[in-house]
Formats: structure tokens, C-alpha cells, sequence
């Protein structure tokens, strides 16, 4: 059986674990709606480059780039410190560099969820080789709970508590990243 037929209109089950719904699929939209109306502001006379964190951050930088109004471009890093667990390794592997040169460019980085802030410490880390006009930092979730890195995160969609969440581009394994809400591990 498919695990995603397990589910029920508020609730996934994993195996054993229970996640219900935390962030609708509406208020994360009007979330980023907002986020992109702001970006477009502040950069209009710029020509920002917006740089994805892969995997999880292919949704949210897909609605948020849907919503910025300006001239951009995009490209993607691939990192990994997860693997399949719901822990991090504390240890990050770079996947899938840049193609594009970044040297005098306005750089955004977007994540899907900061939680130690270790894959982005280790971004900016590699950014320092270069020369970029700009860089800021935007994530659709944060756990301040959980941050072990002093990074600068300008610009957040939604604080969470330190729990495990999947959906909208969050992953369990793998899996998951294809739902269009959020949920929370159910305690």
C-alpha cells in the first residue's frame, strides 16, 4: 500500500508516527504572497539573483518567484546533511554547485527551513570566495529553538517551535515534499 493512502483529510500517518496539519496550504500562499510583494520592492532597481537550497526549497522559491514582480534569475545549490534521518549529521556535503558567476551580483538565498542554521553558515562560508554585491538570506519556516550558528536570516516566513514538520518541500526520507501544506509530528 502507497503511504500517502494512509492518510486522511487531517492526518499522514508514517509508519507509527502521526503528523497533522500545522501551516494550510492558504496561509503559506498568502504568506509568500507577501514575502514577494516585499522583495520586488526592495530590489526594482536591482537585478537579483535568487539562489535555491535543494531539495526542499523548490517549492516555496517556485510561489515566491510567481509573486516577485521584477526581473530576476535563479539558479540552485544541492546540499545534503540530512540524509534519511530526521536529525541533521551536523554535517554538510555540497552536491550540485552554482552555474552562474555570482561575482557584483545581488545574491537571495532561499531555504525551506532553517534549523541549526549549519547549511546556511556553510553557504555563507563558500560565498566569502566570491565577490557578490549583496547576499540575503530568506526561509519559508525557522526554528529559532534550534539555531547553533550565528546566521542572519532577513527575511522569514514563519517562526515553528523545534518540531519535526513535512510537506511543501520538506521531506521524511525522501518523501512527502509533494503535499501542499505543512504538518507537524504529532506528539
Amino acid at each position: 500500500m502507497d503511504e500517502l493512502k494512509k492518510q486522511t483529510k487531517d492526518e499522514i500517518l508514517v509508519g507509527t508516527e502521526k503528523f497533522v496539519p500545522y501551516l494550510t496550504e492558504e496561509v503559506i500562499q498568502k504568506r509568500i504572497a507577501e514575502l514577494g510583494m516585499q522583495l520586488s520592492e526592495e530590489y526594482k532597481a536591482k537585478l537579483p539573483i535568487f539562489i535555491g537550497v535543494l531539495n526542499g526549497s523548490f517549492m516555496f522559491m517556485s510561489d515566491l518567484l510567481k509573486n516577485v514582480t521584477i526581473n530576476c534569475e535563479m539558479d540552485f545549490f544541492k546540499l545534503s546533511s540530512y540524509g534519511d534521518e530526521k536529525i541533521s549529521s551536523g554535517r554538510v556535503k555540497l552536491v550540485k554547485d552554482l552555474n552562474a558567476d555570482i561575482n557584483d551580483r545581488h545574491l537571495i538565498i532561499v531555504e525551506d527551513i532553517i534549523d541549526t542554521g549549519l547549511s546556511i553558515n556553510y553557504i555563507e562560508q563558500m560565498i566569502k570566495e566570491h565577490t557578490p554585491a549583496s547576499m540575503k538570506v530568506i526561509s519559508l519556516l525557522v526554528k529559532p529553538e534550534s539555531l547553533k550558528y550565528d546566521v542572519k536570516i532577513d527575511y522569514i516566513g514563519f517562526k515553528i517551535p523545534n518540531k519535526f514538520v513535512i510537506g511543501y518541500g520538506l521531506d521524511y526520507a525522501q518523501k512527502y515534499r509533494n503535499l501542499r501544506s505543512i504538518y507537524v509530528l504529532s506528539e
